[in-house]
């Protein structure tokens, strides 16, 4: 049978004050519905874009009116409620260490500093004229979500930031 492999397996790249690594064997799945469906259906729910919560193994980002991107096992799919999976589409790194936000900050034209974006936050910008979601979920650590085509361009990128 096959298997899916990522090309960044086993990759690990770590610099002066920052540690790159895929965080694999994650699920990953896009949620919509209305407003309604969706307050019925999860207890934790962020009333915001760009904000997270955590419910059990469950984490909810909203990414835009009437949608979320869930991480954690697949939510059941019941109408009024639609689930398309993303987990083989995207490639996760997991960013951490003192260095993490600067490493961040010359990659995407978001404010990185800890006052702006803190943990249980997340952005959908672009690194190297790739989409990605950068989600802090502790201080200084981060997943960068990237679509599994561009998951090297990416992992490329950010190395070489590290080690300049």
């Amino acid at each position: 049978m096959l298997e899916k492999h990522s090309a960044l397996r086993d990759s690990e790249f770590e610099g002066q004050t920052a540690r790159l690594v895929e965080a694999p064997d994650f699920t990953l799945s896009q949620v919509a519905a209305s407003d309604t469906a969706l307050k019925r259906a999860f207890a934790a729910l962020p009333t915001r874009v760009g904000f997270a919560a955590m419910s059990g193994d469950q984490v909810f980002m909203r990414i835009g009116p009437k949608q979320l991107w869930v991480v954690g096992p697949e939510p059941k799919a019941s109408l009024p409620i639609f689930v398309t999976p993303l987990s083989s589409s995207r490639v996760r790194l997991l960013l951490s260490g003192s260095g993490a936000r600067n490493v961040l900050a010359q990659c995407a034209a978001i404010d990185f500093h800890r006052s702006a974006f803190r943990p249980g936050q997340f952005a959908m910008t672009g690194i190297h004229h790739t989409p990605v979601l950068i989600h802090c979920f502790e201080e200084n650590q981060f997943h960068i979500y990237a679509m599994r085509t561009f998951g090297q361009a990416v992992w490329d990128w950010l190395v070489d930031v590290m080690a300049h």
